[in-house]
C-alpha cells in the first residue's frame, strides 16, 4: 500500500509541489544553528538600531505600529498582522510609531552565508507583507498560532514553538516569492512557477548524483537542448550545468557538516567527484544543532505575560537568562 500511495503521490504532483519542494531543499540546506523568537513590548518614543546579522530576521505587528527602516531609506510600518522579512539580515532601525506601547514578534534564523543560495539572493533586502488573509492564509494562520502560544503557557509549548517557527519561515518565503514574481520577468521567483524550469530543478534536487547533461535535462523538461539552455539561463541566472555543479558541492558540504558518512559516500550521493575544481569553504562534520531557542521575556504588567518591555532609555534589556546560540 505504501508503494502504491507513493506512486500516486508522485504522479499527482502539481507544478506548485515541484517548486515548493525545491524551496524546502534550499531552506534545509541554508538553515544552521537555532532560531530565536520573542514577543516584544516597546514604550512610546522608543527606537533601536539593529546591526547586520548572518541570517534572516522577521517582525510581525501585534499591537500599535512599528516602523522598520533600512539603510537605503526603505520604510515599512507594521500594524497588527503585518509582517516584514529581512532575508539578508540587513542592518535596520526599529521605531515605535504609535502613541502608546507597540507589541511585536521578533525572530531570526541563522543561515549559511558561505554558500548562499541564489533563491535568497534574488529577494529584496526588506520585504513587507501586509495582513491579507485572502492571499496569505497560511502566513496569517502561522502568525495567529505563534501569538497564541506566546501569550499563554500551555502544555507542549516547547515542542509547538519550534515547529511553528519552521512553518512561519516557509510561509514568509512563499509570500516574498509571490510578491517578487509580480514585479519580475525573470529570476528565481519566476523560475519556480515556470513548469519547464521547475521540472528540471526538481530533477537536479532529487537526483544530484545522476550524470545530467544539458541535453538530458532539456529532454526531462520537454525542450530541445538549445531552447532549454536559453530558458534556464534567462530564468535562473546561471547555465544549467553551472547550477548543477554548485548544487552538488552544496549537497556535499551539507553532508559533511551534518552526517558521519564516509567521504566516498558523500561523493557518490552528490557526484561531487565529477565536479570541476573550484574554491569552497572549510568543511566541518560538527552539527550545529537544529532545536530553536525561544527567548522568554519580562512578566512586568505593562509588557504583558511572556513579553519584554522596551524603553526609550536604552536598547533591549533581557530579563531572561541568556541561551546559547540565541540571536542578539
Amino acid at each position: 500500500m505504501g508503494a502504491v500511495l507513493g506512486h500516486l503521490t508522485r504522479r499527482g504532483r502539481t507544478r506548485e509541489d515541484e517548486a515548493m519542494d525545491v524551496v524546502s531543499d534550499v531552506i534545509c540546506t541554508m538553515r544552521v544553528g537555532r532560531p530565536a523568537l520573542s514577543l516584544e513590548a516597546a514604550a512610546p518614543s522608543w527606537q533601536e538600531e539593529v546591526s547586520a546579522f548572518e541570517g534572516a530576521r522577521f517582525y510581525v505587528g501585534a499591537a500599535g505600529r512599528l516602523r522598520v527602516t533600512a539603510p537605503d531609506e526603505a520604510v515599512i510600518t507594521l500594524r497588527p498582522g503585518d509582517a516584514v522579512l529581512l532575508p539578508h539580515g540587513t542592518a535596520h532601525t526599529l521605531v515605535n510609531a504609535a502613541d502608546g506601547t507597540a507589541r511585536f514578534l521578533s525572530g531570526a534564523y541563522r543561515l549559511e552565508r558561505a554558500r548562499p543560495h541564489p533563491l535568497f539572493q534574488d529577494l529584496a533586502d526588506l520585504v513587507g507583507l501586509p495582513a491579507r488573509p485572502d492571499r496569505y492564509r497560511g502566513l496569517q494562520a502561522s502568525i495567529d498560532l505563534l501569538l497564541g502560544e506566546l501569550g499563554e503557557r500551555m502544555h507542549g509549548r516547547d515542542l509547538v514553538l519550534p515547529a511553528l517557527l519552521d512553518v512561519l519561515l516557509v510561509h514568509l518565503i512563499r509570500a516574498c516569492l509571490a510578491e517578487r514574481a509580480g514585479l519580475r520577468a525573470t529570476g528565481w521567483c519566476v523560475a519556480l512557477d515556470d513548469e519547464v524550469i521547475a521540472r528540471s530543478l526538481r530533477a537536479v534536487h532529487e537526483r544530484p548524483g545522476d550524470p545530467w547533461t544539458v541535453e538530458s535535462l532539456g529532454a526531462h523538461a520537454g525542450l530541445s537542448r538549445a531552447a532549454f539552455a536559453r530558458r534556464f539561463t534567462a530564468m535562473v541566472g546561471q547555465p544549467p550545468l553551472t547550477y548543477l555543479t554548485w548544487w552538488r558541492l552544496t549537497v556535499a558540504a551539507r553532508l559533511l557538516q551534518t552526517t558521519d558518512v564516509p567521504l566516498s559516500t558523500v561523493a557518490q550521493r552528490s557526484a561531487a567527484a565529477t565536479a570541476p575544481p573550484m574554491p569552497s569553504p572549510t568543511l566541518s562534520r560538527a552539527s550545529s544543532g537544529s532545536r530553536p531557542v525561544v527567548t522568554a521575556g519580562s512578566t512586568a504588567p505593562t509588557a504583558g505575560p511572556g513579553q519584554r518591555l522596551r524603553t526609550p532609555e536604552g536598547p533591549r534589556a533581557r530579563t531572561s537568562t541568556p541561551c546559547r546560540d540565541a540571536v542578539p
